[in-house]
């Protein structure tokens, strides 16, 4: 009988805490991404709307030349987002890790600052520095780089621009975390036994701080590959990435299957990433600071 009430006492707190979690992630996260997978198996009715009869028209159109070549690039720019942000972001993190406490907050909070701000804004800004009689071109022009204005505004360049400082952060700050845990001792130890610095990097800062790393590379990466607010607003409907097409599909076009395909294509892309991970660090070395 003390056993049974032992066993209640202990699993009651554990379903208050547990239960309400799993009821969010059941109601939000578990039944809409199951419903987005039966749509993508739907047919597109004359009027946009989903008839309910078992299809793979919506997963054949992804082979479509048009279709492919916009998930090809997706894929690309994403690719590109995270590589400049880990190189970017790896020497931002390892200089803050370095710094005392009280320095690194403060540093941490300056890379936060712009999140402050609202995301449109944020953009805008973007549009008014490249614009063709804006402070770039300007500056470009009197300094004698150019004759004429050169045009960055709605193009690739610029999208790329706005992606990586949107996506930054998301890099260092996992990468700053992992850096930080990094053991004193075995850098000292490494120097002691007449180690460069290059090589201390190369064979035991580098590989135990891949943990981070990896971590900045999902969070970076899965973005950029969905992300369709930076390439509406800096692309002016000339850039199209998957993230747009979504978009499209569920609004204006209305053919919902054929967006729900697209958005299996990133779910399996996301749970790909998310398997190799949990090959090489623990689900704990995720967090963030």
């Amino acid at each position: 009988m003390n056993q049974k009430n032992n066993f209640k006492g202990q699993t009651l707190p554990a379903l208050a805490m547990a239960g309400p979690v799993s009821l969010w992630m059941i109601l939000f996260v578990t039944l809409p991404m199951m419903f987005i997978i039966y749509i993508s198996f739907m047919s597109r009715g004359v009027f946009g709307d989903v008839v309910y009869k078992f299809s793979l028209d919506s997963y054949g159109t992804l082979l479509d030349s048009t279709y492919f070549k916009v998930i090809v690039k997706s894929i690309n720019a994403a690719l590109m987002t995270t590589v400049l942000c880990l190189f970017i972001g790896y020497p931002f993190a390892y200089y803050i890790a370095k710094k005392p406490k009280e320095v690194a907050s403060r540093l941490i909070m300056l890379i936060m600052i712009p999140f402050w701000t609202n995301s449109l804004m944020r953009l805008n800004s973007w549009l008014l520095l490249f614009q063709t009689s804006g402070p770039v071109n300007n500056f470009l022009m009197s300094a004698g780089f150019i004759d004429t204005p050169m045009s960055f505004v709605y193009t690739d360049g610029l999208v790329m621009v706005g992606m990586i400082t949107n996506m930054l952060p998301f890099a260092v700050l996992p990468m700053y975390s992992s850096i930080e845990k990094l053991s004193k001792s075995l850098l000292e130890a490494s120097a002691d036994l007449g180690a460069s610095r290059l090589t201390t990097f190369f064979n035991i800062t580098l590989p135990l701080t891949f943990p981070g790393i990896f971590s900045s590379i999902i969070l970076v990466f899965i973005p950029s590959l969905g992300i369709y607010t930076v390439t509406d607003m800096l692309g002016g409907g000339k850039v199209l990435y998957i993230g747009n097409i979504i978009k499209n599909q569920f609004g204006s076009i209305r053919n919902w299957p054929l967006g729900a395909a697209l958005s299996v294509l990133l779910i399996v892309i996301t749970a790909i990433l998310i398997y190799i991970y949990t090959r090489f660090a623990k689900i704990e070395d995720m967090e963030v600071v």
